[in-house]
């Protein structure tokens, strides 16, 4: 491939003895899957280049199923990840290298991600970037969902009515209460991706993982397994 790309690592396994597999987020290119060739090794100068949360310009070549990486130069220091922190940013790489498509450019999802880490490594609370982050990458897969409007009667949603949440089709008015039950208060939350209240945010964490799972599969989370190894060990 001609020219640098703006890029993050998502994801790195050993390879070999001395190279690595790397999961990259290319703004032209999507997700991309790299063989780093002598990257392991002690005097290799890709060895401190290729973390993750650290926005590079990377080039490679080849069109085979894993091209080979050329030159990797760090644009800027790496965004700072701190204590609980990092698991979330490591959630975000997490989902992001399980549901994106290989060599599908997804350029303004780039933006919504470089976004996502700039408000983790300044945020107390993950929660509500990682919320919004989430609904970012649902709209960008093509999840399309009113969250406004009825989609049994086409009226818009009112705060205090009750809505049950149906595949495929979007909210019911309903007087069942559930999982899948949302107020109209926290479905206009949603839709602004704007949470002023912890009912709202756990309303949005709610939707999102019935919404991502299908995309995610079966298979659990690694990043969610640490954080909550962390919580036990911490006594959370």
């Amino acid at each position: 491939m001609e020219g640098l790309q703006r890029c993050f690592v998502l994801h790195t396994r050993p390879y070999s003895e001395t190279s690595l597999i790397l999961d990259v987020f290319s703004e032209d290119s999507g997700r991309v899957t790299l063989l780093a060739k002598g990257a392991r090794r002690k005097r290799s100068n890709l060895k401190g280049a290729l973390q993750p949360f650290t926005p590079l310009f990377i080039k490679w070549s080849g069109r085979g199923s894993m091209p080979v990486l050329t030159q990797a130069e760090p644009i800027s220091i790496g965004l700072p990840m701190r204590s609980y922190i990092l698991y979330s940013a490591m959630y975000v790489n997490e989902i992001l290298a399980r549901v994106l498509e290989p060599n599908t450019p997804y350029p303004v999802l780039f933006l919504d991600y470089l976004n996502v880490l700039r408000e983790l490594a300044q945020a107390e609370n993950p929660e509500p970037a990682l919320r919004r982050f989430e609904l970012a990458l649902l709209y960008h897969l093509g999840y399309g969902i009113d969250f406004l409007h009825c989609a049994g009667s086409g009226l818009p949603v009112e705060d205090e009515m009750t809505y049950s949440y149906r595949e495929q089709r979007g909210f019911i008015a309903s007087m069942v209460q559930g999982q899948l039950s949302f107020t109209g208060n926290q479905l206009k939350a949603i839709a602004a991706r704007h949470f002023d209240s912890p009912d709202q945010l756990r309303a949005a964490k709610r939707f999102t993982r019935i919404a991502l799972k299908p995309y995610l599969g079966g298979k659990p989370l690694k990043s969610r397994e640490l954080f909550t190894l962390r919580g036990r060990s911490s006594g959370k």
